[in-house]
């Protein structure tokens, strides 16, 4: 299986499935020196793992981070770092009526085409869970980011089934289970949540992903535009069937109301107006990157009878056992900051051997 890998310079590789003994990411290219903070490491994951609150799957993972390479005496040594968390709340038996069937919405018939076999135990590779690994490498990018740039990463959930946040208030973010910006809209959500609940159904939304502080002069003029390869990271989350960077109305805009006016104040040239997303020409002008990600509903919902196409493509009707999420969004949002400040942390990499002078 390939494509396991992302980043150039800043490189993670990733490894585990949802019902095997572990997932794991390798890290290539964190600088040497760095004092890796494990607990903001365990912090990310925290807010990833499942079983936080009644809208999470209830599957119980501690998902404890351990680093097996890459680190002495709580510093980085420029060697390739190693991070595991080990799968302890395994229980593949619900999964045992379906080994052989295909579900709907998931990956099991197009993994079994390609290779002619599956892990059938939650999906394997296909899972959400995937995701840990994304989350621990994203971590230690942030406090690459931290060291050298001061840039700040902020995810939130922005819209469930509809219902769209209006207020950005970041300190809100953290302090509710939606991970919403706005109190107001919050309830609504969970009213929203509910509502689908009692059908027994699931319901998608949008995350915004937002990053404050980034160096002017990130990116590639062409095939390698920065708006161009944090779509690709986006676009790598499961969950995840549409991004925009910047300014989600730019199809009903005239020209004069999207472009982003400039004005020079102290030397430096600020915009008016970040239609843009903070990114011109594939490179970073220098004002906050804005990202929206469109996200799926769950696909499998606890208990409902599907109809559902055998490897002799018969059509059987099962019921679905398991630990499902209803909504992806919330636990969805540190793994949109992960992929983030990974591609950030692999650009402002590159931007430094471009300023090297021999």
């Amino acid at each position: 299986m390939a494509g396991n890998s992302f980043g150039d310079l800043f490189r993670i590789t990733t490894s585990g499935e949802s019902h095997g003994k572990a997932l794991g990411v390798i890290i290539d290219g964190c600088p040497s020196g760095l004092e890796l903070n494990i607990e903001q490491i365990q912090y990310e994951l925290d807010r990833r793992k499942p079983g936080q609150s009644k809208v999470t799957t209830q599957r119980k993972e501690k998902d404890i981070v351990e680093i097996c390479s890459g680190v002495i005496g709580g510093k980085t040594t420029g060697a390739p770092i190693m991070l595991m968390v080990q799968n302890l709340d395994v229980d593949s038996g619900k999964y045992e009526n379906i080994k052989d069937k295909f579900r709907p919405g998931h990956a099991d018939h197009t993994y079994f085409a390609k290779y002619d076999t599956r892990d059938w135990r939650g999906g394997g590779r296909s899972s959400a869970r995937e995701t840990i690994a994304r989350v621990a490498g994203g971590a230690v990018a942030k406090q690459i980011l931290k060291k050298y740039s001061q840039t700040e990463i902020i995810g939130y959930t922005v819209n469930i089934g509809g219902v769209e946040a209006i207020k950005r208030n970041y300190d809100f973010i953290e302090k509710n289970i939606l991970r919403c910006p706005d109190s107001e809209i919050y309830k609504k959500m969970m009213e929203k949540i509910e509502e689908v609940r009692e059908k027994n159904d699931s319901v998608g939304g949008a995350v915004e992903v937002v990053a404050k502080h980034v160096p002017i002069g990130l990116g590639e003029p062409v095939f390698d535009k920065l708006d161009a390869e944090l779509s690709k990271a986006f676009m790598s989350i499961g969950a995840v069937k549409g991004v925009s960077i910047g300014n989600k109305n730019v199809e009903t805009l005239l020209g004069s109301e999207y472009n982003d006016e400039m004005r020079a104040e102290n030397s430096k040239i600020r915009y008016l107006t970040n239609n843009a997303g903070g990114v011109t020409g594939g490179i970073s002008n220098g004002e906050d990157i804005t990202a929206r990600l469109s996200v799926k509903p769950t696909p499998t919902r606890t208990g409902v009878n599907m109809m559902l196409p055998t490897e002799n493509y018969r059509n059987e009707e099962v019921i679905i056992e398991g630990r499902h999420d209803p909504i992806i969004m919330p636990r969805l949002v540190p793994v949109a900051e992960a992929m983030m400040a990974i591609i950030l942390t692999d650009y402002l990499l590159k931007q430094r051997a471009y300023k090297f002078k021999a």
